[in-house]
């Protein structure tokens, strides 16, 4: 079959000359130019939008790489007053005096002494905590935590077997009474939940100090009170002593202590519990006595510290200053409360 048509016919005919547009480039040449119309700065700016027109005076605008972070606030360090930390290291050391000269008294069927002794500090031991730390209703925390301390120190004497399953109990009892007198006002109730750990510390330090008539009542228990709270009473008035003469290094800018106190008066401790070692009967011995003077220096001086770490925390978190006696008598108070049981863990572990 033959087409109909001629085969150029309806078809355009091409020039003679080469076809429009850019020519293939040759092999070993480079491709020629472009010969299209220069893109101009007005074809950009409708890409990429309209630009302000800057004003006279006006400063130019940085890349993002220029822009500067804002700088950190340096918070400058709270001043070490050295007054005020002699005056907490005197009464460390006479709070410490007190509780070994009053488990001296203590003997078998003689315990009471030492007992009004030790509820003394535990009354201290309320006022100062209680004032520092503020729970929602703090008389009512106040008295139970007394009347726990008051009912710890009989159920120490009076057991017919020392030991601490008492002051547990009763330790566990007198924070849900706290708890619950706290949720019976509406007031009240709204920060209980913020405040059962201040409540628990209370409660639970009170008890702690009832250690110390259940550790009289066993053989050698008065001579490893002597050996721990020795300790920790001089471990406690050095590291002070040494913040008021060398706050170095500072642990935080917001805690006017020095690491050089801490480390300083916990071997001082160890050495004085452990020269007492030499002098004390069996089954004590010099490496016993450091070892079970240590572990409650150690307690002691990190229990102060803690307190001073808890209370630069209020005052950044804008809470009012408390009573001002009863803030620094919380710490050697606390520091003494966690040495009781440490005491009394170390006897029974190590003599």
């Amino acid at each position: 079959m033959f087409p109909s048509t001629s085969p150029d016919a309806g078809r355009e005919s091409w020039p003679d000359g080469p076809r429009p547009g850019p020519a293939a480039p040759t092999r070993g040449h480079p491709p020629a130019p472009r010969t299209g119309p220069p893109v101009t700065g007005g074809e950009r700016r409708e890409r990429g939008g309209p630009r302000r027109a800057r004003r006279a005076g006006e400063p130019a605008r940085r890349s993002e790489d220029e822009i500067d972070e804002p700088e950190e606030e340096v918070v400058p360090p709270v001043e070490v007053r050295r007054p005020l930390a002699l005056t907490i290291a005197g009464f460390a050391a006479l709070l410490g005096v007190g509780l070994v000269l009053g488990a001296q008294t203590s003997g078998p069927g003689h315990r009471l002494p030492f007992a009004f002794i030790i509820f003394g500090v535990q009354l201290l031991f309320v006022l100062a905590w209680t004032m520092a730390m503020r729970p929602p209703a703090l008389l009512l925390v106040a008295g139970i935590s007394a009347a726990v301390a008051a009912v710890a120190d009989i159920a120490a004497v009076q057991t017919d077997i020392a030991g601490l399953a008492p002051l547990g109990y009763l330790a566990a009892g007198g924070f849900l009474a706290a708890v619950l007198g706290q949720l019976v006002r509406r007031v009240d109730r709204v920060r209980v939940t913020d405040s059962l750990g201040a409540t628990l510390l209370i409660v639970v330090g009170v008890v702690a100090f009832g250690t110390l008539i259940v550790l009289s009542r066993i053989p050698a228990g008065t001579q490893a009170i002597t050996v721990c709270l020795t300790a920790s009473g001089a471990a406690l008035t050095v590291a002070r002593l040494t913040d008021a003469v060398l706050p170095w290094p500072r642990l935080a800018p917001q805690v006017p202590r020095g690491a050089a106190g801490v480390v300083v008066g916990a071997m001082v401790g160890t050495l004085i519990s452990a020269v007492l070692g030499s002098y004390l009967v069996a089954p004590f011995t010099p490496t016993r006595a450091a070892v079970i003077g240590l572990v409650a220096a150690v307690t002691a001086v990190l229990s102060d510290l803690a307190v001073g770490y808890a209370e630069a925390g209020r005052l950044m978190a804008g809470e009012p200053p408390t009573m001002w006696v009863a803030r620094h008598m919380q710490g050697p108070l606390g520091g003494f409360a966690l040495a009781a049981p440490a005491a009394y863990a170390m006897c029974m572990l190590f003599l």
